[in-house]
């Protein structure tokens, strides 16, 4: 599963990094650093909880099961 970011929508809010700090941090100018484009073993919860709690949904999977 990839981790798709649609960088013109992203803010920077941080709620990605609060649910799944080991695949998303927010940096000190408010920019989102992507960890990982595809979902590390054992995280898919943590990031699907990630990707849903987005609200500008700038963040979407691909080939979700």
């Amino acid at each position: 599963m990839r981790i798709v970011v649609d960088w013109d929508r992203c803010t920077g809010m941080g709620m990605c990094e609060s649910l799944a700090p080991d695949v998303f941090e927010v940096d000190d100018d408010g920019s989102l650093i992507l960890h990982a484009e595809e979902v590390p073993e054992g995280m898919e919860s943590d990031v699907r909880e990630a990707v849903a709690a987005c609200p500008t949904e700038a963040l979407s999977l691909q080939g979700e099961e």
